[in-house]
């Protein structure tokens, strides 16, 4: 299917189609994996809209608060002991009708919406400063203000032992609490911290790492408004979300967000005419690549060498001037450093273009 809109421009001649609800309950979630063996939740065409939710594996460091009937199914019916190899609660697999490895699915974040006002922050044992704190793993509920999109910490207790459960309930309202962060608002970013299509692999892949398929790529500006590119490795994509996020930093130092659940509206259109080597974030004003590696080195060389592909074989520059333009125009930064394979993304502001920042078909 050609469609006639090239990436970035205007998208008036996609119309929707049909709108599906996804509910997550255990039949239609994955716990801990990416695969292309799991049986579709929900079959699309292009052009569809889908309401789904996303459950975060963090509601029970509160579930008085965090947990509803729906939740408290996912976290008491699915096995622990499969919740493998990752830890992140994934909804779906979303099936694309005519979608084939190589294409790519055009993912439209229409809006994020929390299921309830409350989120999780752990300082974790992956965390990029655990033996700086002494090993000591510390748990934030923070409170969200949806009318002035904001939150702030309700308290905080430490959390006995390691946190290495997918899922853990903690019995907080037993648990010996204290004020956290006083006085202090944070700006509200609702969006998935994971995301992606299966990979073409014959055994379940982690949730935990980033990489090509997408996966726990960690980028707050993947929120309402923000348009994903995913490249398909298997046929129908295989398109799941979780490990939604009320808010979070770069670098997401200290090993996770504010951990929240989230009601999410996209619109998946299939693109047979352009192609990309990596998940590929467009904003309203920027374009932004992301790279991953073992290190920040490598991550911020894979996302230079993905930049120059969107600079070269879709602005038509040349590999100097690109390079120029990178070094003088475009911003590194670092995405996650806790999630094994580290990530770096790089944006570009897209008015700087005479085609106003839309991607054209490599020559």
């Amino acid at each position: 299917m050609a469609l006639t809109c090239k990436l970035g421009e205007t998208k008036d001649t996609i119309r929707p189609g049909a709108i599906h609800h996804l509910k997550a309950t255990p039949e239609t979630v994955h716990w801990g994996y990416f695969s292309p063996d799991i049986k579709p939740a929900l079959t699309i065409r292009s052009g569809d809209l889908v309401f789904a939710e996303a459950i975060t594996h963090h509601a029970g460091d509160a579930p008085d608060l965090m947990f509803d009937a729906g939740v408290e199914r996912i976290f008491t019916e699915i096995d622990p002991t499969t919740r493998a190899p990752g830890v992140h609660i994934m909804t779906g697999p979303i099936f694309v009708e005519g979608a084939e490895p190589g294409d790519m699915l055009e993912v439209r974040y229409l809006s994020m919406v929390p299921r309830n006002n409350y989120g999780s922050n752990l300082a974790a044992n992956w965390g990029h400063l655990y033996q700086e704190f002494g090993e000591k793993e510390r748990v934030t509920i923070y409170e969200l203000d949806p009318v002035t999109q904001t939150a702030h910490a309700l308290y905080a207790y430490d959390f006995p032992g390691k946190y290495l459960v997918p899922g853990t309930i903690t019995h907080c309202p037993v648990c010996d609490r204290s004020p956290a962060l006083e006085g202090i608002t944070i700006p509200a970013r609702p969006h998935l911290g994971t995301a992606g299509v299966a990979p073409a692999v014959d055994e379940p892949v982690s949730t935990i790492p980033p990489g090509l398929h997408g996966g726990n790529i960690d980028n707050w500006r993947i929120g309402a408004g923000a348009t994903m590119y995913y490249k398909c490795q298997v046929k129908g994509g295989l398109f799941s979300i979780g490990d939604p996020h009320v808010s979070q930093g770069d670098g997401e130092i200290s090993g996770t967000a504010i951990e929240s659940s989230l009601n999410c509206l996209f619109q998946i259109v299939l693109r047979k005419d352009f192609e990309f080597p990596s998940p590929l974030l467009e904003t309203p004003k920027n374009w932004i690549v992301h790279g991953f590696g073992d290190d920040l080195d490598m991550a911020m060389k894979n996302a230079a060498k993905d930049m120059l592909h969107l600079l070269t074989e879709h602005q038509g520059l040349s590999a100097d001037d690109a390079y120029s333009l990178m070094s003088v125009a475009a911003d590194f930064g670092v995405t996650q450093v806790v999630d094994g394979t580290l990530g770096v993304h790089v944006r570009v502001d897209r008015s700087i273009f005479p085609h106003k920042g839309t991607v054209r078909d490599p020559q």
